[in-house]
């Protein structure tokens, strides 16, 4: 079996509807149980963040400030550029309503899966302590049910391993491609090249462990997510008029299909959820179980302090920073714009040679608008064929590849699609297959020329970056979990980094591809964090609401002046 056909039968399985009901439900529950916790954590999370309760006696290697820049730095990536783009190309803009459900109801998983694992993390090095779903599930089953030990070690082990695949697909090879993708979209640099770069830039500083994840982490992100905002802000700003139809875009995709046009091909209300909910996951992990471990690592004596802190992350990084380029996507009219070159005659549709299936005979490439073809480029056709339920209509796109001859004559190479009728092409327009972040660079692009060429490029090699450094320590806790020491790990992280420079050595292709990888990675963590949530979600509520009596009473420390921006950077004080 051809290894993305297996992806997409364990994703068909991982990703039935029944896993985003039960996320969203999750999310809803814990919601409505905390006394809706979202207020707590924008108040008094901030003050938290800020550096206000931070006490450096307490046990821990990093402050609230730096564990919540390490989640944020896994959290706030690719998917906040790449990931809205795919989310409006194959679901359409009501994926972006979705992202923004899952964000509200995701800050009160967070707040719970956070908190337990402070409940349950080992401090027995109050300086290098270890925690995440794992720990918790491996004392809490024993715990409660002494007979049941041997379970809920093995479910520690298969979440481990879990955490270990995620890392590498979401957490790594996701990030390096769209590097690699971009980087030579834009400058002709070989993806290879990017990825050897990425590679030996994390193992410098993955090395050093958490504290320095922590340092690098606190100083990059808000830097970038600054950099991002004002980017974006700036043009939105050049074409305000189109925000009100852009936010009425959002409402009605969510809600009832959008009808095909230009590069976009149509997308049902269902579709809009499934892309939203699985984009929306992706970026801010809610659930999933990762940011609980570098949680773990923060510096404090009460479990739901950190666990309120972590509630911020869905919002920074889904209700602000993934609006913000779902926001220029649609404004600028990207996910449905026109063609880049247009066939005189229309190529002709033939039988491929699987029974049943078609696709356009190989074509001398037209004349591309404002330049040359370069070889290499991904671009479809859009046919009107059998009813597409993913599309709630009969529009197709037939995908092909830009090869250029020893004479320079550019062809095109087609793939082939399935109907039990002869496709037929709905216009002769050339549409060139912009993919994850290269769509909102191209969308920045329109509005300001070269923008986002420099601003995606930049936020992309940071953002990517960032991911794969906080990854690396997820998945080296779970490796430490499972036994390994001190050569073990560092074999660990010399493979790990080795994987930046695999993603782009060019077997990953297409959105629907890399969509397949970085799916299946949040999937398995999803599917066996839920349940350590659900049988140990009640300890959570019961700490944070004991706390708030504590705080709200006045019973509680009301904290210090807040350091400055240099000792909360440094962890200092």
């Amino acid at each position: 079996m051809d290894v993305m056909n297996f992806f997409n039968a364990l994703n068909a399985v991982i990703w039935h509807n029944w896993m985003l009901y039960a996320v969203l439900g999750t999310g809803v529950l814990f919601t409505i149980w905390s006394g809706f916790c979202q207020y707590r954590a924008l108040t008094h999370g901030v003050a938290i963040t800020r550096g206000k309760y931070d006490d450096k006696d307490d046990p821990g290697a990093i402050s609230h400030f730096q564990a919540l820049s390490a989640a944020l730095s896994a959290t706030v990536g690719l998917g906040n550029i790449g990931g809205v783009a795919l989310a409006i190309s194959l679901g359409g803009p009501g994926a972006v309503f979705w992202m923004w459900v899952v964000g509200l109801c995701g800050m009160a998983v967070k707040l719970t899966e956070v908190t337990l694992t402070m409940l349950y993390r080992n401090t027995d090095d109050p300086r290098n302590p270890h925690g995440g779903p794992m720990m918790v599930v491996d004392q809490g089953v024993p715990a409660r049910w002494p007979k049941l030990r041997p379970a809920g070690k093995v479910f520690a082990v298969i979440f481990s391993i879990s955490v270990i695949i995620s890392a590498i697909t979401g957490g790594n090879l996701f990030q390096a491609w769209n590097v690699g993708d971009v980087t030579e979209s834009y400058f002709g640099v070989p993806a290879w090249m990017c990825g050897l770069a990425l590679a030996v830039a994390a193992g410098l500083v993955i090395i050093g462990g958490i504290q320095r994840i922590g340092q690098v982490a606190s100083r990059l992100v808000p830097f970038m997510v600054v950099l991002y905002f004002f980017g974006c802000i700036t043009v939105l700003g050049l074409s305000y008029e189109q925000i009100p139809e852009s936010f009425a875009l959002i409402l009605r995709g969510a809600f009832s299909s959008l009808e095909g046009t230009g590069a976009f091909i149509g997308g049902t209300a269902g579709a809009a959820f499934i892309f939203g909910m699985k984009r929306a996951l992706f970026s801010s992990e809610a659930g999933q179980g990762s940011s609980p471990i570098a949680h773990s690592a923060a510096r404090t004596d009460e479990p739901v302090r950190e666990g309120i802190v972590a509630a911020l992350e869905p919002f920074i990084d889904t209700l602000v920073v993934c609006t913000l380029t779902a926001l220029v996507i649609l404004s600028t009219g990207q996910w449905k714009r026109g063609p880049e070159a247009e066939f005189p005659a229309g190529p002709d549709v033939v039988a491929a040679e699987t029974a049943g299936s078609w696709t356009i005979a190989e074509s001398t490439a037209p004349e591309r608008a404002g330049g040359d073809w370069a070889g290499g480029e991904s671009v479809f056709m859009v046919a009107v064929a059998d009813y597409n339920p993913e599309t709630d209509n009969e529009l197709h796109k037939i995908s092909g590849d830009i090869e250029l001859g020893a004479d320079g004559l550019a062809t095109i190479r087609w793939q082939s699609i399935e109907s039990s009728v002869a496709p037929v092409l709905r216009d002769s327009g050339l549409y060139v297959s912009y993919e994850g972040a290269t769509m909102t660079a191209r969308a920045l692009d329109s509005a300001i020329p070269g923008l986002g060429k420099w601003l995606v490029s930049l936020a992309v090699w940071l953002f990517a970056f960032s991911t794969i450094i906080s990854w690396s320590y997820y998945a080296e806790q779970a490796v430490w979990f499972l036994g390994a020491r001190k050569v073990g790990l560092m074999v660990y992280k010399i493979c790990y980094c080795l994987l930046a420079l695999v993603a782009t050595l060019g077997w990953l292709r297409t959105d629907a591809e890399l969509d397949t990888v970085t799916t299946l990675g949040t999937g398995l963590m999803l599917v066996v964090n839920m349940p350590i949530m659900w049988l140990f979600g009640w300890q959570a509520m019961r700490a944070y609401k004991e706390y708030i009596r504590r705080f709200t009473s006045g019973r509680m420390d009301r904290g210090q002046g807040a350091p400055s921006l240099d000792d909360l950077i440094r962890s200092r004080g």
